[in-house]
C-alpha cells in the first residue's frame, strides 16, 4: 500500500486517491513516459523522459552531457508525473464536463549505476517491455556505448496515485435538459508494424503483441 506524506496527500478530490501499489506499477508500465521536474538556477524545468520500472525501482537513461541527467546524477530532488488519458465526460451543463484519467506522482532522488554489465541488463529489460524477445536478436551495447550512457535509478518510496473514472455528475436541476450526456472513450491502438525501408529482404515481422494485449492493432 502507498503511504501518504505531506507531498503525496491528495487534497483536491481526495475520493479519487488510490493507495494500491499495483495501480502505481500499472500506470508507470503502461505510460513509460514521465515529465520530470527540477529546479535549476531558481527556475522550474520540466522535461519528458522515457522511464521504466523493475520491481520497486524506476530508471532513466541519457547522454552524460544532458543538463537534466547531470542534475539528477548529483542527487537533486525531483518530481515525476505519469498521466494516461482515458476519455472525456460530457455533461448536460458546460461546468460539469470533465475527463477520465489515471495519474501518478513520484518524489525522490536518483542514484547513478556505473557497472556496464548491470546497465546492459537493465536496458535490455526496457527493450523486453516494449518488444518481448528483441534483446536476444539485436546487437548488444558495446563498452563505449554503455560508458557514454548514464543510467539512473530511484526507488518508489514516495508516490501518489489519482484515478478519475466517474460518470456524468450533473446537478439535479439539469437532469431534464434535452442534451446528450455520456463518455467519449480514448483508446491507444498500437501497431501495425512499419518495416524500415532499408531492411534486407526476407526478414519476417516479429510478433510483439504479447506486451500490449487488447491495445495491439488487429
Amino acid at each position: 500500500m502507498l503511504s501518504s506524506t505531506d507531498r503525496t496527500t491528495i487534497k483536491k478530490n481526495p475520493n479519487k486517491a488510490v493507495f494500491e501499489t499495483e495501480k502505481l506499477y500499472q500506470i508507470i508500465d503502461e505510460s513509460l513516459l514521465a515529465h520530470i521536474a527540477i529546479e535549476q538556477n531558481e527556475q522550474p524545468i520540466v522535461i519528458p523522459m522515457l522511464v521504466w520500472r523493475v520491481d520497486n525501482n524506476i530508471y532513466v537513461h541519457g547522454a552524460k552531457n544532458s543538463r537534466l541527467i547531470r542534475a539528477l546524477k548529483k542527487g537533486k530532488s525531483c518530481c515525476l508525473t505519469f498521466t494516461l488519458f482515458d476519455g472525456w465526460v460530457l455533461a448536460r451543463s458546460a461546468f460539469h464536463h470533465s475527463a477520465h484519467y489515471r495519474s501518478a506522482m513520484v518524489f525522490g532522488q536518483f542514484d547513478a549505476i556505473d557497472d556496464n554489465q548491470y546497465k546492459n541488463a537493465l536496458l535490455n529489460h526496457f527493450i523486453e517491455q516494449i518488444a518481448p524477445g528483441r534483446s536476444e536478436c539485436v546487437r548488444q551495447g558495446n563498452e563505449k556505448e554503455l560508458t557514454a550512457t548514464e543510467l539512473l535509478v530511484m526507488p518508489l518510496t514516495e508516490a501518489s496515485v489519482k484515478i478519475g473514472c466517474n460518470g456524468v455528475n450533473d446537478d439535479e436541476r439539469d437532469m431534464d435538459l434535452s442534451v446528450w450526456a455520456g463518455i467519449i472513450p480514448y483508446k491507444t491502438v498500437i501497431g501495425p508494424l512499419q518495416d524500415d525501408e532499408k531492411m534486407a529482404s526476407g526478414i519476417e515481422q516479429p510478433d510483439y503483441s504479447l506486451a500490449y494485449g487488447k491495445r495491439w492493432y488487429k
